[in-house]
């Protein structure tokens, strides 16, 4: 498999984000090896909060949350996808599947052998990081879902995605701090849209990002409906603690925080939030109101004493 690696000299002295690099390799599926970055932060033995990110940002998402979750006495392991960030980026749309993402995140997560892990996803985190859940339920102690879904294709996805989903597949280039900066309230410095294009110096380091919309299911034939379907098989026995924190600016993903909240049990009896002030990428607009709200919840399952 042909794959891009962006240049080191486009992550120096980027706003906010000095956090330590970390890489592993996964498996290609094509014979070769893939690098993946990863940031982690806080004690090595302390309780691990999974930060994942989605489409088409990277873990720079999570540079507001991270040191809050730290200083609570937290392990914070925020995985840059394949296809974005620091990780390598094949070069062909047709080497991103919803399952090899699905197995790259695997095999990150079977090399760093995280056990008793509490799930924060927003966006396709919680495509990926949901499939995760429902594959692996012994490895996660909790969830936080924040402005994301795990679609099987049996219902429409909506106007505002399927607006977006045109938008990804026809315009000429690709602004992916564009996007970022459509699904915020709050204004972005420049300091904060060149760090969203870091990971991408053209359009050829895109393919992924590019990819990522069409991999939604959208219909019961889709590749991934029954995987799909068989997770929420797990998900609607899963009792363990399960909090929805949307923020109230999301058109993409608004009312399924109460679709969570409906089928799956371990959502009774939590303190749900609606992070006002939000868009799509509430970790930009609110990461300092989300972090206190997954620290409190972590709190509250007595994880950390």
């Amino acid at each position: 498999m042909k794959a891009l690696r962006t240049p080191e000299n486009r992550f120096e002295e980027l706003s906010g984000f000095d956090f330590e690099p970390h890489y592993l390799q996964v498996d290609d599926f094509e014979g070769g090896e893939l690098r993946l970055h990863y940031l982690d932060e806080g004690p090595r033995d302390a309780p691990v909060v999974l930060l994942m990110h989605g489409e088409p940002s990277w873990c720079y998402l999570y540079r507001k949350m991270i040191p809050a979750i730290t200083a609570a006495g937290y392990r914070a392991i925020a995985p840059d996808l394949i296809g974005f960030g620091r990780s390598d980026k094949p070069a062909d749309r047709n080497d991103y599947t919803y399952a090899r993402h699905v197995g790259w995140i695997q095999s990150f997560l079977d090399q760093l052998d995280l056990r008793a892990i509490n799930l924060v996803c927003q966006d396709w985190g919680g495509l990926l990081g949901l499939r995760l859940v429902a594959e692996n339920p012994d490895r996660f102690a909790s969830v936080v879902a924040a402005n994301t879904f795990l679609p099987t294709g049996d219902t429409d996805l909506g106007p505002a995605f399927k607006k977006w989903r045109q938008f990804s597949q026809e315009t000429p280039q690709f602004h992916v701090a564009g996007v970022i900066k459509g699904g915020t309230v709050t204004p972005l410095a420049q300091a904060v849209i060149d760090a969203y294009n870091a990971p991408f110096p053209d359009e050829s380091f895109k393919e992924g990002v590019r990819q990522f919309p069409t991999l939604v299911p959208a219909s019961p034939e889709d590749p991934a409906t029954e995987a799909n379907r068989q997770a929420w098989k797990v998900l609607s026995q899963w009792q363990k603690p399960f909090l929805t924190a949307f923020s109230d600016q999301d058109p993409i993903t608004k009312g399924a925080d109460r679709y969570f909240q409906k089928f799956i049990p371990g959502t009774k009896g939590q303190d749900h939030v609606t992070i006002k002030n939000g868009g799509h990428f509430l970790q930009e607009d609110q990461g300092e109101a989300l972090a206190e709200v997954v620290v409190r919840f972590l709190r509250e399952q007595h994880t950390v004493s």
